[in-house]
């Protein structure tokens, strides 16, 4: 299961060790994996061949022993070890460990960089070996990938709806680069140049020509012909909204459009709620109360 998921692995467990189970629950969104596997007793695991993928591992219980490019260390819940493009990988799970791995394919963590700054990158990127993922952006992160692990044995969910993922595989990958030091943090960091006004239209025609699309916002910077950083600049000082933000109020906008159109004995709320991309129905409830000033269950009654 490893082997197919994640990487070629070979599986051991220390001498004198009794007893071994193991469980996996796994995601995959494209380039993005996410797993929650689970060691019932003392286990080692090792990447032999040279890793081609930025990998973490967060400990939710119990801990780990990691070695990878020279650096060894001891893992904690609250902690993750990061291990980057290139190899071994020698790790030992403790008895009834309990961990979230997640791989990001090299080529799309770093096209994901490009796309913010606007030009190519050279990696490895040098991510720190080890994160502490339980205070700041990266806590907020880590509950981001813990939203798609409580996914996974989830029937009918919001996954499956490519608006929904698009969104969330996004946001895994920019809010990790944007979280963690890199070769690449200042230039992130620093004041991006606006996109040209006609650059921010072609995104805003994108928008409403086709807002039923899994846009993110990288596709929306492509289609400028911008990076990130200067789309969502330009779009502060030319719409005064964040391009996601113009996104949401224009499927809001059709989302009403559809509550005033559909049949209440046929359609629902929710229905045509995750038809448009919300995926949390209270969030989008409370969205069209501010906008519209009812319910989205009276505009569909025929009642506001």
């Amino acid at each position: 299961m490893l082997n197919r998921f994640y990487y070629p692995v070979a599986v051991g467990v220390p001498e004198g060790a009794e007893g071994f189970s193991f469980r996996a629950d796994v995601i995959q969104l494209g380039p993005l994996t996410v797993g929650q596997l689970g060691y019932g007793g003392t286990t080692i695991t090792t990447i032999a061949s040279e890793l081609d993928a930025y990998h973490l591992s967060v400990p939710t219980s119990g801990k780990l022993y990691a070695h990878h490019a020279g650096h060894k260390a001891v893992i904690l819940p609250g902690r993750a070890a990061v291990f980057g493009p290139g190899g071994p990988v020698y790790v030992l799970h403790e008895k009834d460990s309990v961990e979230l791995d997640v791989k990001i394919e090299r080529s799309a963590l770093e096209a994901e960089l490009a796309t913010m700054l606007g030009h190519r990158v050279h990696g490895p990127l040098g991510l720190p070996p080890v994160i502490d993922v339980s205070r700041g952006p990266l806590r907020s992160w880590a509950r981001l990938v813990a939203l798609l692990r409580g996914e996974i044995t989830h029937p009918g969910s919001l996954l499956s709806q490519p608006i929904i993922a698009g969104q969330l595989r996004q946001g895994v990958l920019s809010g990790l680069l944007l979280s963690v030091p890199h070769r690449y943090t200042d230039e992130l960091n620093a004041p991006a140049p606006a996109g040209p006004p006609r650059a921010i239209q072609r995104a805003i025609d994108a928008i409403n020509d086709e807002p039923e699309r899994p846009f993110t916002v990288a596709d929306l910077a492509a289609i400028a012909g911008v990076s990130v950083r200067s789309l969502q600049e330009g779009f502060r000082r030319y719409v005064d909204s964040a391009p996601m933000t113009y996104l949401q109020q224009v499927r809001l906008g059709r989302a009403h459009d559809a509550l005033l159109r559909e049949d209440p004995a046929r359609a629902t709320v929710a229905a045509i709620a995750h038809r448009w991309g919300f995926a949390h129905l209270g969030r989008f409830a409370s969205a069209y109360r501010l906008r519209y000033g009812v319910c989205p269950s009276d505009t569909l009654r025929g009642n506001g």
